[in-house]
């Protein structure tokens, strides 16, 4: 998706954002990087001012983020909810353990794909968990698996059990229908601009 030039205020908003970021990892106390997030989130505030949707900075992860990563999760999770490939991927990848971890790391390389590397917003990261972990990936692919989890459970599609065997075939089914649903999350997330 082209998205064309960034228009000139485009360009300063990420300048500024890049300069704070820089500024972030120079400063020594924790009051004095409070106060340059404080700069970020006034900057946010600013941007989110313009109507404009593509081009602006997206900057931590709220309730309202939180929403759109549910709303892309359901909007690409029922038709998985209701195909019975879904069971049949997911009894398949249970007898394949490496089959469903490789699930795992393909939706999560293709949300970080989406959110950091295709470009599609100006993502930032801000307050990552243990220094290192962007919490937005861990919001939009925690909410699409918590969405996949419930919706498959309370539609019948799975049932959990103490048996390690039928608690993995949950589990897996549940990984299937993941898949999409982070890629749903993760569109749903950033697409609006907020």
């Amino acid at each position: 998706m082209s998205q064309g030039p960034p228009t000139e205020d485009e360009d300063e908003i990420g300048t500024l954002f890049d300069e704070l970021e820089e500024l972030e990892a120079l400063v020594d106390s924790p009051a004095e990087r409070e106060q340059v997030r404080d700069a970020m989130r006034a900057a946010t505030e600013v941007q989110d001012s313009d109507p404009v949707v593509f081009g602006r900075v997206v900057w931590g992860f709220d309730r309202s983020d939180l929403a759109e990563a549910t709303l892309g999760s359901l909007l690409f999770g029922i038709p998985m909810a209701v195909e019975g490939g879904t069971i049949d991927a997911g009894r398949h990848i249970a007898r394949h353990p490496l089959f469903l971890l490789g699930t795992l790391v393909a939706a999560i390389a293709m949300v970080i794909g989406i959110l950091y590397v295709a470009d599609i917003q100006d993502v930032r990261v801000a307050n990552a968990i243990f220094g290192f972990v962007p919490r937005r990936l861990v919001g939009v692919t925690g909410t699409a698996f918590f969405v996949s989890v419930t919706l498959l459970t309370s539609w019948g599609m799975v049932e959990w059990s103490t048996e390690s065997a039928a608690l993995l075939e949950s589990l897996s089914i549940c990984t299937v229908a993941f898949v999409p649903m982070s890629i749903g999350a993760a569109l749903g997330d950033i697409l609006p601009g907020s």
